[in-house]
């Protein structure tokens, strides 16, 4: 990966630092994996955060000043396991073909012979209400007897439930033990939230340096919101020496695993002339990824983009279409709105109907 000499702090959401001050439900995972309570962000609500103050960057020519804001995190808390519940395991594989009465069934049965996995299993059905009525009491039993058989898999899912204070007491410093407990076996995201208690002082002492050992542990191994955090350490010298290379490059990685906030702030990094100059070429189409999957803030410069032909034929019909979504997504911008309103009637009407077509879409199918 070649190094950007021009590569230094961007700007981007400098609210990673905070992510998890509430922490509530968990993000959704990928499409393509089977993951814990996994669920959809409300993407499209997401409000203009304020930025971090950093050195700020000439826009490339052609880029018209867009207002600088940005969006919250895709997430606010502790995030669910990534690690698909697969196995040659009958319950599991009935649980994988959304069989979920016949994977009680069989879960149950491998339960009383004493296998651990199968209690977890049980756990997960009663947490998320699948095939029988949610219940999260129930969850928290079934995870129980998992972590004290010594299933990792139920201990992080304990350690979760503790965490929220979902089916018991809310415990954050019993959380951290088992979040410590299964970290200590290479669980990745055991290990990030783990850091992200040390980085919170939640559960554990404030200790940024751990925070970052285990964030960065997460990151090599793949967890995109760690990576997305990593860029966030490195900006600010958080738990880590500042390094702006480094920040590039961690939300290089994150962004190209379709993490929409770090498309979006990454696409903006670019635009700005920085970044790692072999992604140069993927600015729009990040700027684009993050508008279709709800990041207002993205939806508002994609407008802009379309005003000013930057990697994008100009349209002021597109540009109107992406103001209207940003602006229904609760993202202000009285410039903006000044400048499309001078548009012809043709291109508003345009762009109105086609904002519309996009709200029905993102309603029928889910925004990630």
């Amino acid at each position: 990966m070649k190094r950007n000499r021009r590569a230094r702090s961007s700007g981007f959401s400098n609210t990673s630092l905070m992510l998890f001050a509430v922490l509530a439900a968990p993000v959704a995972a990928h499409a393509d994996t089977s993951s814990w309570f996994s669920r959809s962000p409300d993407a499209a609500a997401e409000q203009p955060a304020k930025r971090s103050v950093v050195p700020k960057a000439k826009p490339a020519a052609g880029i018209a000043t867009a207002p600088e804001k940005s969006v919250k995190p895709a997430s606010k808390n502790l995030i669910p396991s990534q690690v698909p519940l697969t196995g040659n395991d009958p319950a599991y594989l009935a649980f994988d073909q959304g069989q979920y009465l016949t994977a009680l069934k069989l879960a149950n049965e491998a339960a009383a012979r004493g296998e651990p996995q199968a209690n977890t299993l049980i756990g997960r059905i009663y947490a998320e209400g699948l095939g029988v009525p949610k219940d999260e009491k129930a969850a928290v039993t079934w995870f129980t007897r998992a972590a004290d058989l010594g299933d990792i898999g139920g201990t992080f899912a304990l350690a979760l439930m503790l965490a929220d204070g979902r089916g018991v007491g809310k415990n954050r410093a019993g959380a951290a033990q088992l979040f410590e407990k299964a970290a200590l076996t290479g669980h990745a995201e055991a290990n990030y939230n783990l850091g992200l208690l040390f980085l919170k002082g939640d559960g554990k002492p404030e200790n940024p340096i751990r925070a970052g050992q285990h964030i960065l542990y997460a990151a090599e191994k793949g967890v995109a919101q760690a990576q997305y955090d990593m860029a966030a350490l490195y900006q600010s010298g958080t738990g880590v020496e500042a390094n702006a290379f480094e920040a590039a490059k961690w939300l290089s990685k994150a962004a190209a695993q379709g993490l929409a906030v770090a498309q979006y702030d990454y696409a903006v990094m670019l635009l700005k002339g920085y970044g790692l100059t072999s992604d140069e070429p993927k600015a729009v189409s990040y700027m684009k990824a993050a508008a279709e999957r709800g990041v207002a803030g993205a939806q508002n410069r994609m407008a802009y983009l379309y005003i000013d032909g930057v990697g994008v034929q100009k349209s002021p019909s597109e540009a109107a279409k992406w103001r209207l979504v940003a602006k229904q997504n609760g993202l202000a911008d009285e410039a903006l709105d000044a400048t499309i309103s001078k548009f012809s009637k043709a291109d508003q009407q345009k762009g109105a109907a086609a904002a519309a077509v996009w709200a029905d879409k993102a309603q029928v199918l889910p925004l990630q």
